[in-house]
C-alpha cells in the first residue's frame, strides 16, 4: 500500500505498513529539511523523476548497505592510493560536487531524471545545516570525483556520487569509509543495489537491523 502524505511532517510506521516491493511506501509531501530529517531517521528517502512525477519515499524492508571497516579494495585502487595522485577533501565544495552528480555523463538531460533543482536546493540546505556531507577528489585544483549522502546518528546515506577520472568515484568511497570509521559511524546505506557497490563489499541487512545504527528506541 502507498500512502499519501500532507503537510503534516508524519510518515507511517515501516514497522507496520505494508511497501511495494521496490520499497515505495509514500507519495506527496515536499523536501523540506524537518521532513527529510524525519524521513531518514526513519530509513526512508525520496527518490523520483522530477519531470514526470511528484515526490515519492521509498524505504526497503532489506537495506543495502556497506559497512567501512569491510570495504573492498582491489589491487588496482591500492595501487591507486599508493601514487597520491589525487587529493582528497570533506565538506569543501558540496554545491560543486551535488552539481556534478546532477549533470555528468548528460544525467540532467535524461527523461527519468530525479536530482533535478528542487532537490539539489534541497540538500544543499541539509549541508548547511549539518546533516548532509560531501567527499571531494581533486586533481590539482580541479574537482574530478566526489559524492555526498545524509548524515543521521551513526549512518551516511549515500545519494549520489560522480567521476570525471577512471576511479574516481570509488576513491572517494574508499576515503569515505576510512573517515566515517574514525568518526565513529557504522554504515553507509547504499539505498540500491548496484554492480559497482556490491564489488566494493555492499550486502543486504534488514530495516530491524539497519535501525539499531540509528540510536532510535524502535524495537
Amino acid at each position: 500500500m502507498v500512502y499519501r502524505l500532507n503537510e503534516e511532517i508524519v510518515f507511517p510506521d515501516p514497522r507496520v505498513v505494508e511497501v511495494e516491493e521496490d520499497g515505495l511506501m509514500a507519495v506527496g509531501g515536499d523536501l523540506s529539511v524537518d521532513r527529510l530529517i524525519s524521513a531518514y531517521y526513519l530509513g526512508i528517502f525520496p527518490w523520483f523523476s522530477f519531470r514526470l512525477s511528484e515526490i515519492l519515499w521509498y524505504c526497503p524492508k532489506q537495506r543495502f548497505v556497506i559497512f567501512p571497516d569491510e570495504i573492498h579494495v582491489s589491487h588496482s585502487m591500492r595501487t591507486l592510493l599508493r601514487k597520491e595522485r589525487y587529493r582528497v577533501t570533506y565538506n569543501e565544495a558540496f554545491s560543486d560536487v551535488i552539481r556534478q552528480c546532477s549533470k555528468v555523463d548528460g544525467r540532467y538531460d535524461d527523461t527519468y531524471a530525479w536530482l533535478g533543482d528542487d532537490m539539489i536546493d534541497a540538500y544543499t540546505e541539509l549541508h548547511r545545516r549539518g546533516h548532509a556531507a560531501s567527499v571531494e577528489v581533486w586533481e590539482g585544483e580541479r574537482l574530478v570525483g566526489g559524492l555526498y549522502g545524509v548524515t543521521t546518528a551513526r549512518i551516511f546515506c549515500g545519494e549520489s556520487m560522480f567521476s570525471l577520472v577512471p576511479n574516481g568515484s570509488k576513491l572517494a568511497l574508499i576515503y569515505l569509509a576510512q573517515h566515517l570509521k574514525e568518526k565513529g559511524f557504522d554504515v553507509i546505506d547504499c539505498q540500491f543495489e548496484t554492480p559497482h557497490l556490491k564489488s566494493m563489499g555492499g550486502r543486504y541487512i534488514s530495516y530491524k537491523e539497519y535501525m539499531t545504527f540509528n540510536w532510535l528506541d524502535f524495537f
